[in-house]
């Protein structure tokens, strides 16, 4: 039986309004915890993705000088106790056989940071410049586009560096295959520049991180210091690659985006972290 109320509605019509509202609610806290939860599954800008599983090279191509992209040539990029290394042990000569290790996005505003250690000897018939030297390249041309001699992905190159009794040089200098770059308002023609680092010894963990904000600015950090900026990377008009890269980039030679590889220069190199930061 229904019951009148003093404001005129009776029992069984305020017990369907209250049924309404908690209906709503429970919508709308669904909805709610539907999106805070779909939101942790997405990486966000801001936040540090891993672009390495620790397992295997997924989301990785190689490229070696003298073979096609995808032949891992000597298994020189591996995966051991949960590090990409790089190895030699396949190699009787290097015979200038550098490699790059690309990972499959092109990018343009970023935060890359790699924990790494430059360790062994170096390979039998690698060139003396390339001792207790690696390196990462940015805004680099893609695996595919390379041709099968070409040494160097055309790029910017942060030199990963060791010194010791029978070499003393700073740490993550910048170096340009097929680029050139801009400090402080002037065209840089030299192939490498050094930073301000200290010197690097042992066989230690350091951690290289880099900021690339576009055609802008790119910085170097190094154990939380930054060592080096500079502006404006671009192709160079007097490289062989020249031709064939401005036209992949629309006609433009100022360079905004690109892979990022790691390098095989014949000393061997751990990577045990290798994690982004997009960045608006």
């Amino acid at each position: 039986m229904a019951v009148d109320y003093a404001d005129g509605r009776d029992s069984t019509t305020l017990l369907i309004s209250m049924l309404m509202k908690v209906s709503v609610f429970f919508m709308l806290a669904v909805l709610v915890f539907s999106l805070l939860f779909s939101s942790c599954d997405r990486p966000k800008d801001g936040t540090w993705i891993q672009l390495f599983n620790g397992k295997d090279l997924t989301g990785w191509t190689p490229k070696i000088v003298g073979y096609e992209a995808g032949d891992n040539f000597a298994n020189t990029f591996r995966v051991e106790d949960g590090m990409i290394k790089v190895r030699y042990d396949g190699y009787d000569s290097l015979r200038d056989r550098f490699g790059h290790l690309f990972y499959e996005d092109e990018l343009s505003n970023y935060k890359l940071r790699v924990e790494y250690r430059i360790v062994g000897e170096q390979c039998p018939g690698a060139p003396g410049w390339a001792y207790k030297n690696s390196g990462i390249m940015l805004h680099g041309q893609s695996p595919e586009s390379m041709s099968l001699n070409q040494d160097f992905p055309t790029s910017i190159e942060v030199q990963l560096l060791g010194s010791d009794s029978l070499v003393q040089r700073t740490n993550m200098n910048v170096c340009t295959p097929g680029t050139n770059v801009m400090i402080n308002g002037e065209l840089i023609l030299d192939h490498c520049i050094n930073s301000s680092s200290a010197f690097f010894y042992g066989e230690d963990w350091v951690t290289a991180e880099v900021e690339v904000r576009g055609n802008e600015v790119i910085y170097h950090i190094l154990n939380g210091d930054t060592v080096m900026q500079y502006q404006k990377p671009q192709l160079d008009e007097r490289d062989a690659t020249y031709a064939k890269l401005i036209e992949i980039n629309g006609g433009d030679k100022m360079l905004s985006k690109g892979t990022i590889s790691l390098q095989s220069e014949g000393h061997p190199i751990d990577f045990r972290k290798v994690e982004l930061k997009i960045l608006e």
